[in-house]
Protein backbone atom coordinates (compact mmCIF):
# COMPACT_ATOMS: atom_id res chain seq x y z
CA UNK A 1 0.00 0.00 0.00
CA UNK A 2 3.32 2.47 -0.12
CA UNK A 3 2.86 5.24 -2.29
CA UNK A 4 5.02 7.41 -3.90
CA UNK A 5 6.05 10.27 -1.31
CA UNK A 6 4.56 13.86 -2.92
CA UNK A 7 7.45 15.98 -3.41
CA UNK A 8 5.61 18.84 -1.60
CA UNK A 9 4.00 17.28 1.77
CA UNK A 10 2.73 20.30 2.86
CA UNK A 11 0.69 21.31 -0.14
CA UNK A 12 0.10 17.32 -0.82
CA UNK A 13 -1.61 17.65 2.82
CA UNK A 14 -3.46 20.88 2.24
CA UNK A 15 -4.56 19.41 -1.10
CA UNK A 16 -5.90 16.56 0.80
CA UNK A 17 -7.77 18.07 3.77
CA UNK A 18 -10.01 20.50 1.04
CA UNK A 19 -10.86 17.26 -0.57
CA UNK A 20 -11.42 15.00 1.70
CA UNK A 21 -12.03 16.57 5.09
CA UNK A 22 -14.72 19.42 4.43
CA UNK A 23 -17.64 17.33 5.71
CA UNK A 24 -17.49 18.53 9.56
CA UNK A 25 -20.76 17.00 10.30
CA UNK A 26 -19.58 13.82 9.31
CA UNK A 27 -16.26 13.96 11.17
CA UNK A 28 -18.88 15.42 14.72
CA UNK A 29 -20.62 12.60 14.32
CA UNK A 30 -18.02 10.00 15.74
CA UNK A 31 -17.78 7.81 11.90
CA UNK A 32 -17.26 4.22 12.17
CA UNK A 33 -13.65 3.41 11.91
CA UNK A 34 -11.89 2.75 9.53
CA UNK A 35 -12.85 6.03 7.74
CA UNK A 36 -12.81 5.85 4.06
CA UNK A 37 -10.39 8.76 3.74
CA UNK A 38 -7.75 6.73 6.00
CA UNK A 39 -7.12 4.25 2.65
CA UNK A 40 -6.77 7.57 0.80
CA UNK A 41 -4.45 9.15 3.05
CA UNK A 42 -2.05 6.18 2.01
CA UNK A 43 -3.18 6.34 -1.83
CA UNK A 44 -2.06 9.82 -1.24
CA UNK A 45 1.43 8.93 0.21
CA UNK A 46 0.61 10.96 3.39
CA UNK A 47 0.55 7.66 6.30
CA UNK A 48 3.04 7.07 8.40
CA UNK A 49 5.17 9.95 6.94
CA UNK A 50 7.84 9.14 9.53
CA UNK A 51 8.76 5.63 9.17
CA UNK A 52 12.33 5.04 8.55
CA UNK A 53 13.92 4.00 5.43
CA UNK A 54 15.25 1.03 6.73
CA UNK A 55 11.37 -0.26 6.74
CA UNK A 56 10.76 0.73 3.62
CA UNK A 57 9.05 4.28 4.42
CA UNK A 58 9.05 7.62 3.58
CA UNK A 59 11.37 8.67 6.29
CA UNK A 60 10.15 12.01 7.09
CA UNK A 61 11.06 14.45 10.06
CA UNK A 62 9.21 15.25 12.55
CA UNK A 63 10.25 18.82 11.40
CA UNK A 64 8.68 18.32 8.37
CA UNK A 65 5.46 16.97 10.08
CA UNK A 66 4.63 19.59 11.93
CA UNK A 67 3.45 21.09 8.51
CA UNK A 68 1.76 18.08 7.13
CA UNK A 69 -0.52 17.54 10.46
CA UNK A 70 -1.06 21.26 10.68
CA UNK A 71 -2.36 21.12 7.08
CA UNK A 72 -4.82 17.97 8.19
CA UNK A 73 -5.95 19.50 11.36
CA UNK A 74 -7.24 22.23 9.56
CA UNK A 75 -9.28 19.91 7.59
CA UNK A 76 -10.18 17.78 10.65
CA UNK A 77 -8.24 17.06 13.84
CA UNK A 78 -9.82 13.91 14.94
CA UNK A 79 -8.63 12.37 11.62
CA UNK A 80 -5.33 13.79 12.17
CA UNK A 81 -4.73 12.55 15.38
CA UNK A 82 -5.92 9.06 14.31
CA UNK A 83 -3.21 9.42 11.45
CA UNK A 84 -0.49 10.03 13.21
CA UNK A 85 -1.10 8.87 16.45
CA UNK A 86 0.75 5.65 16.25
CA UNK A 87 4.34 7.74 15.91
CA UNK A 88 4.06 7.56 19.78
CA UNK A 89 4.22 3.58 19.67
CA UNK A 90 6.63 2.71 16.19
CA UNK A 91 8.61 4.88 17.71
CA UNK A 92 8.99 3.40 21.25
CA UNK A 93 9.21 -0.02 18.89
CA UNK A 94 11.91 1.18 16.55
CA UNK A 95 14.51 1.95 19.35
CA UNK A 96 13.86 -0.24 21.86
CA UNK A 97 12.42 -3.23 20.23
CA UNK A 98 14.66 -6.55 19.56
CA UNK A 99 15.84 -7.03 15.85
CA UNK A 100 13.44 -10.18 15.97
CA UNK A 101 10.52 -8.44 16.17
CA UNK A 102 11.07 -5.27 15.58
CA UNK A 103 12.45 -5.08 11.82
CA UNK A 104 9.51 -7.71 10.35
CA UNK A 105 6.81 -5.49 12.20
CA UNK A 106 7.96 -1.98 11.29
CA UNK A 107 8.35 -3.11 7.37
CA UNK A 108 5.04 -5.10 7.18
CA UNK A 109 3.44 -1.33 8.78
CA UNK A 110 5.37 0.80 6.82
CA UNK A 111 4.06 -1.21 3.85
CA UNK A 112 0.22 -1.28 5.05
CA UNK A 113 -0.47 2.57 5.71
CA UNK A 114 -2.63 0.88 8.54
CA UNK A 115 -2.17 2.43 12.50
CA UNK A 116 -1.34 0.76 15.72
CA UNK A 117 -1.67 1.99 19.28
CA UNK A 118 -0.45 2.29 22.75
CA UNK A 119 -2.23 1.38 25.76
CA UNK A 120 -1.07 3.08 28.99
CA UNK A 121 -3.81 4.87 30.31
CA UNK A 122 -5.68 3.23 33.41
CA UNK A 123 -8.67 4.37 35.43
CA UNK A 124 -6.86 4.63 38.48
CA UNK A 125 -3.82 5.58 37.44
CA UNK A 126 -4.56 8.66 35.16
CA UNK A 127 -1.61 10.26 34.27
CA UNK A 128 0.29 8.52 37.32
CA UNK A 129 1.99 6.50 34.88
CA UNK A 130 3.83 4.46 38.29
CA UNK A 131 0.44 3.60 39.42
CA UNK A 132 0.11 1.17 36.32
CA UNK A 133 -1.81 -1.61 38.32
CA UNK A 134 -1.88 -3.81 34.69
CA UNK A 135 0.86 -6.49 35.24
CA UNK A 136 3.01 -8.39 32.95
CA UNK A 137 4.18 -11.77 34.45
CA UNK A 138 7.64 -14.21 33.02
CA UNK A 139 6.78 -17.10 32.54
CA UNK A 140 9.27 -19.47 30.97
CA UNK A 141 10.14 -18.09 27.30
CA UNK A 142 7.26 -15.27 27.62
CA UNK A 143 5.37 -13.05 28.87
CA UNK A 144 1.53 -13.15 30.54
CA UNK A 145 -0.53 -9.80 30.47
CA UNK A 146 -3.58 -8.74 32.70
CA UNK A 147 -5.18 -5.72 33.44
CA UNK A 148 -7.86 -2.97 32.11
CA UNK A 149 -6.31 0.22 30.14
CA UNK A 150 -8.78 3.62 29.97
CA UNK A 151 -8.29 5.82 27.31
CA UNK A 152 -6.67 4.39 24.13
CA UNK A 153 -6.99 5.27 20.48
CA UNK A 154 -7.00 3.52 17.39
CA UNK A 155 -7.20 -0.13 19.46
CA UNK A 156 -10.10 -1.83 17.57
CA UNK A 157 -8.45 -1.24 13.88
CA UNK A 158 -4.46 -1.47 15.18
CA UNK A 159 -2.32 -3.56 13.70
CA UNK A 160 -0.29 -4.06 16.90
CA UNK A 161 -0.47 -2.58 20.19
CA UNK A 162 2.47 -1.24 22.54
CA UNK A 163 0.94 -2.07 26.40
CA UNK A 164 3.01 -0.55 29.19
CA UNK A 165 2.76 -2.64 32.47
CA UNK A 166 4.02 -3.25 35.60
CA UNK A 167 6.67 -6.56 36.66
CA UNK A 168 4.78 -8.65 38.66
CA UNK A 169 8.41 -9.62 39.41
CA UNK A 170 9.18 -5.82 41.02
CA UNK A 171 6.80 -3.19 41.89
CA UNK A 172 9.48 -0.97 40.90
CA UNK A 173 10.15 -2.46 37.32
CA UNK A 174 7.71 -1.56 33.94
CA UNK A 175 7.52 -2.70 30.91
CA UNK A 176 6.37 -2.14 27.39
CA UNK A 177 5.18 -4.99 25.59
CA UNK A 178 4.35 -5.43 21.98
CA UNK A 179 1.30 -7.30 21.40
CA UNK A 180 -0.50 -8.60 18.41
CA UNK A 181 -4.26 -7.21 18.17
CA UNK A 182 -5.54 -10.57 17.38
CA UNK A 183 -4.04 -12.24 20.55
CA UNK A 184 -6.15 -13.80 22.68
CA UNK A 185 -7.79 -12.03 25.84
CA UNK A 186 -8.23 -8.49 24.39
CA UNK A 187 -11.34 -7.40 24.55
CA UNK A 188 -12.68 -4.22 23.62
CA UNK A 189 -14.86 -2.79 25.85
CA UNK A 190 -16.53 0.24 24.54
CA UNK A 191 -15.96 3.43 22.23
CA UNK A 192 -15.74 6.61 24.51
CA UNK A 193 -18.60 9.15 23.60
CA UNK A 194 -15.93 12.10 22.96
CA UNK A 195 -16.77 15.63 23.66
CA UNK A 196 -14.36 16.74 20.57
CA UNK A 197 -11.83 14.95 18.49
CA UNK A 198 -15.13 12.97 17.16
CA UNK A 199 -13.15 11.84 13.75
CA UNK A 200 -10.80 9.95 15.97
CA UNK A 201 -11.42 6.66 17.70
CA UNK A 202 -10.86 6.08 21.91
CA UNK A 203 -11.30 3.25 23.37
CA UNK A 204 -11.40 1.23 27.10
CA UNK A 205 -9.72 -2.22 26.73
CA UNK A 206 -9.76 -5.57 28.94
CA UNK A 207 -6.60 -8.01 28.94
CA UNK A 208 -6.80 -11.20 30.34
CA UNK A 209 -3.83 -13.50 30.52
CA UNK A 210 -2.61 -12.29 26.87
CA UNK A 211 0.97 -14.40 26.03
CA UNK A 212 3.16 -13.40 23.42
CA UNK A 213 6.62 -14.21 23.79
CA UNK A 214 9.73 -12.61 26.02
CA UNK A 215 10.92 -11.16 23.13
CA UNK A 216 8.38 -8.86 22.55
CA UNK A 217 9.13 -7.04 25.44
CA UNK A 218 10.86 -3.54 24.80
CA UNK A 219 14.20 -2.88 26.23
CA UNK A 220 14.68 -0.45 29.24
CA UNK A 221 12.17 1.07 31.88
CA UNK A 222 8.37 0.94 30.47
CA UNK A 223 7.90 4.21 31.87
CA UNK A 224 10.95 5.64 30.34
CA UNK A 225 10.52 4.32 26.89
CA UNK A 226 6.63 5.38 26.51
CA UNK A 227 8.21 8.78 27.27
CA UNK A 228 10.89 8.67 24.67
CA UNK A 229 7.78 8.11 21.81
CA UNK A 230 5.28 10.95 23.65
CA UNK A 231 8.29 13.46 22.80
CA UNK A 232 7.23 12.68 19.42
CA UNK A 233 3.48 12.78 19.63
CA UNK A 234 3.08 15.47 21.90
CA UNK A 235 4.66 17.93 19.41
CA UNK A 236 2.18 16.87 16.79
CA UNK A 237 -0.77 17.19 19.43
CA UNK A 238 1.17 20.40 20.07
CA UNK A 239 0.76 20.73 16.01
CA UNK A 240 -3.06 19.98 16.09
CA UNK A 241 -3.68 23.44 17.76
CA UNK A 242 -2.02 25.25 14.64
CA UNK A 243 -4.32 23.78 12.28
CA UNK A 244 -7.23 24.44 14.35
CA UNK A 245 -6.35 27.95 15.01
CA UNK A 246 -5.57 29.06 11.50
CA UNK A 247 -8.83 27.37 10.44
CA UNK A 248 -11.26 29.25 13.54
CA UNK A 249 -8.79 32.39 11.89
CA UNK A 250 -10.34 31.53 8.42
CA UNK A 251 -13.80 31.38 9.71
CA UNK A 252 -13.44 34.40 11.26
CA UNK A 253 -12.73 36.34 8.36
CA UNK A 254 -15.07 33.98 6.48
CA UNK A 255 -17.77 35.29 8.37
CA UNK A 256 -16.47 39.49 9.23
CA UNK A 257 -16.28 39.55 5.57
CA UNK A 258 -20.64 39.27 5.17
CA UNK A 259 -21.34 40.38 9.06
CA UNK A 260 -22.21 44.15 9.15
CA UNK A 261 -22.17 46.47 12.52
CA UNK A 262 -22.82 49.98 12.29
CA UNK A 263 -23.00 49.86 8.28
CA UNK A 264 -19.86 48.86 8.20
CA UNK A 265 -17.91 44.90 7.52
CA UNK A 266 -17.00 43.72 10.43
CA UNK A 267 -13.76 43.49 8.89
CA UNK A 268 -13.66 47.24 9.17
CA UNK A 269 -14.32 47.36 12.82
CA UNK A 270 -10.94 47.82 14.76
CA UNK A 271 -11.95 45.24 17.90
CA UNK A 272 -12.29 42.47 15.41
CA UNK A 273 -9.23 43.71 13.95
CA UNK A 274 -7.17 43.53 17.33
CA UNK A 275 -8.57 40.30 18.07
CA UNK A 276 -7.56 38.53 14.97
CA UNK A 277 -3.85 40.01 14.88
CA UNK A 278 -3.50 38.54 18.22
CA UNK A 279 -4.61 35.02 17.19
CA UNK A 280 -2.06 35.47 14.32
CA UNK A 281 0.52 36.34 16.60
CA UNK A 282 -0.61 33.47 18.73
CA UNK A 283 -0.65 30.82 15.62
CA UNK A 284 3.07 32.10 15.16
CA UNK A 285 4.29 31.22 18.54
CA UNK A 286 2.83 27.87 18.22
CA UNK A 287 4.48 27.19 15.16
CA UNK A 288 7.65 28.34 16.02
CA UNK A 289 7.77 26.43 19.66
CA UNK A 290 6.54 23.22 17.63
CA UNK A 291 8.88 23.35 15.34
CA UNK A 292 11.94 24.03 17.61
CA UNK A 293 10.64 20.80 19.63
CA UNK A 294 10.27 18.66 16.44
CA UNK A 295 13.97 19.92 15.63
CA UNK A 296 15.26 18.82 19.02
CA UNK A 297 13.64 15.28 18.81
CA UNK A 298 15.10 14.75 15.00
CA UNK A 299 18.59 15.63 16.38
CA UNK A 300 18.52 13.08 18.81
CA UNK A 301 17.22 10.43 16.59
CA UNK A 302 19.90 11.29 14.07
CA UNK A 303 22.54 10.17 16.92
CA UNK A 304 23.10 6.75 17.22
CA UNK A 305 23.04 6.46 20.86
CA UNK A 306 19.47 8.32 20.18
CA UNK A 307 17.98 5.12 22.23
CA UNK A 308 20.61 5.60 25.62
CA UNK A 309 19.93 9.60 25.28
CA UNK A 310 15.99 9.66 25.34
CA UNK A 311 16.36 6.90 28.27
CA UNK A 312 18.61 9.47 30.32
CA UNK A 313 16.34 12.49 29.41
CA UNK A 314 13.19 10.79 29.16
CA UNK A 315 10.77 14.07 28.12
CA UNK A 316 12.35 16.77 26.31
CA UNK A 317 11.60 20.18 27.57
CA UNK A 318 11.23 21.15 24.50
CA UNK A 319 8.35 18.86 23.96
CA UNK A 320 7.18 19.52 27.38
CA UNK A 321 7.18 23.50 26.71
CA UNK A 322 5.06 22.98 22.96
CA UNK A 323 2.30 20.74 24.76
CA UNK A 324 1.36 23.33 27.35
CA UNK A 325 1.87 26.54 25.34
CA UNK A 326 -0.18 25.03 22.67
CA UNK A 327 -2.91 24.02 24.90
CA UNK A 328 -2.84 27.59 26.60
CA UNK A 329 -3.15 29.49 23.18
CA UNK A 330 -5.06 26.78 21.01
CA UNK A 331 -7.80 27.64 24.04
CA UNK A 332 -7.85 31.40 24.41
CA UNK A 333 -7.92 31.17 20.53
CA UNK A 334 -11.10 29.21 20.74
CA UNK A 335 -12.32 31.30 23.19
CA UNK A 336 -11.80 34.43 21.43
CA UNK A 337 -12.78 33.05 17.95
CA UNK A 338 -16.08 31.37 18.94
CA UNK A 339 -17.15 34.92 20.74
CA UNK A 340 -16.41 36.77 17.29
CA UNK A 341 -19.61 34.34 16.10
CA UNK A 342 -22.28 35.80 19.10
CA UNK A 343 -24.60 33.17 20.09
CA UNK A 344 -23.82 30.92 16.66
CA UNK A 345 -20.43 30.44 18.46
CA UNK A 346 -21.93 28.72 20.89
CA UNK A 347 -24.46 26.62 18.58
CA UNK A 348 -23.71 23.24 16.52
CA UNK A 349 -25.09 24.73 13.60
CA UNK A 350 -21.82 26.78 12.73
CA UNK A 351 -18.23 24.83 12.55
CA UNK A 352 -16.82 27.06 15.53
CA UNK A 353 -18.44 24.94 18.01
CA UNK A 354 -16.54 22.03 16.72
CA UNK A 355 -13.19 23.70 16.35
CA UNK A 356 -13.76 25.09 19.81
CA UNK A 357 -14.41 21.63 21.61
CA UNK A 358 -11.72 20.25 19.61
CA UNK A 359 -9.21 22.86 20.57
CA UNK A 360 -9.45 21.92 24.53
CA UNK A 361 -8.70 18.37 23.70
CA UNK A 362 -4.62 19.96 23.26
CA UNK A 363 -4.58 20.48 26.81
CA UNK A 364 -6.04 17.59 27.93
CA UNK A 365 -4.31 14.57 26.23
CA UNK A 366 -1.17 12.77 26.70
CA UNK A 367 -0.52 14.63 30.08
CA UNK A 368 -2.96 17.42 31.08
CA UNK A 369 -1.70 21.19 31.61
CA UNK A 370 -0.36 20.44 35.62
CA UNK A 371 1.78 17.42 34.63
CA UNK A 372 3.48 19.31 32.09
CA UNK A 373 4.48 21.65 34.75
CA UNK A 374 5.50 18.93 36.74
CA UNK A 375 7.39 17.50 34.51
CA UNK A 376 8.90 20.93 33.61
CA UNK A 377 9.73 21.40 37.10
CA UNK A 378 11.09 18.21 38.42
CA UNK A 379 13.43 17.60 35.34
CA UNK A 380 14.62 21.21 34.11
CA UNK A 381 13.97 23.58 37.31
CA UNK A 382 15.13 21.54 40.19
CA UNK A 383 18.83 21.06 41.06
CA UNK A 384 20.68 18.63 38.80
CA UNK A 385 20.84 16.18 41.91
CA UNK A 386 16.84 16.11 42.92
CA UNK A 387 15.78 16.05 39.22
CA UNK A 388 14.12 12.53 38.67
Amino acid sequence: MTATRPADLAGAARGFAAAELTDHRYFDGLPEPPMPQQARLADAGLANWWMPVEYGGPGVSLREGVDIVSELSYGDAGFAFTSYLSILATTMVHLYGEDEVRKPLLTDFAGSGGVCATLASEDAAGSELGRTETTSTRRGGAVIITGDKYFSTNTDLAEFLVVVTRSAESDQDFRAVVVPRDAPGIKVVRRWDVLGMRGSATYEVRLRNVRVPASHVLRGNGIRVLEAGLNASRVLIATTSIGLSRRVRDEAMSYAATKTIKGERLTANNVFAAKLGEIEMQIDLMLNQCRAAAAEFDAIMARPDAADEFLRVGSTRSALAAKMACGQLGWAVASTGSQLFGGLGYTNDHIIGKLTRDLRWTALVEGGEDVMRDLLYSRYVLPGDRRR
